[in-house]
């Protein structure tokens, strides 16, 4: 089985985005599953379409998507993308829509389709600070999740897509002032996670 993970580019002035330092420090090999890592851009427009290419050449089993969430003290694994672009920064091509649809048309929401609940528990009996989360925010990165969920629910609906939101790296905290986390520890809640994701597949 083939899972595609996805981390993206800096944004907001930062200098790294640990989404993306982490998702590329995989292996490419976990329980039995290939991994094909690629960075998408922290854009509304563009991170949609990079997707779409991903999906169309190389059929994924799987996709999990990871975003940095600024000021978390966990890793997030997020269970619902809403049809919603509310963005309160502009992305990296300098879009800033308020109150727009993902997709026109398409369903308020989705859930994601990894095991989320599998997930955290895992993460937990590893002492990885873990947690469901119930809202993957308004910008690029629920904007991703919809776009993983809708495109399967449109065209493969045997793809399991999820999102998992991780902290800052400890240079990013802001003179110690945000939570943060170890890029190792992010490393392993990742493959802790894609390990889920292929055992599931498995069954």
């Amino acid at each position: 089985m083939k899972i595609l993970v996805t981390g993206f580019t800096p944004f907001g002035g930062e200098q790294i985005n640990p989404s993306w330092e982490a998702a590329r420090r995989l292996p490419n090999r976990i329980g039995g599953a290939e991994l094909i890592k690629h960075e998408i851009p922290t854009e509304f427009d563009a991170s949609g379409a990079a997707l779409h290419k991903l999906l169309t050449e190389l059929r994924p089993d799987a996709v999990l998507s990871v975003g940095q969430y600024g000021g978390a003290n966990c890793i997030r694994v997020e269970r619902v993308a809403i049809n919603l672009r509310d963005a309160r920064i502009a992305d990296n091509a300098g879009k800033q829509p308020t109150d727009e649809p993902v997709v026109a048309g398409g369903p308020d929401a989705y859930f994601a389709t990894i095991p989320t609940r599998e997930i955290v528990d895992a993460l937990r009996e590893q002492n990885i600070p873990a947690q469901l989360s119930y809202s993957a925010g308004t910008f690029v990165c629920n904007n991703l999740l919809y776009c993983a969920l809708h495109e399967s629910a449109q065209s493969y609906p045997a793809l399991r897509c999820g999102f998992v939101h991780v902290p800052y790296l400890p240079e990013q905290a802001k003179d110690g002032n945000a939570p943060s986390m170890g890029l190792e520890m992010m490393v392993k809640a990742l493959h802790i996670a894609v390990e889920a994701i292929a055992e599931e597949e498995k069954q």
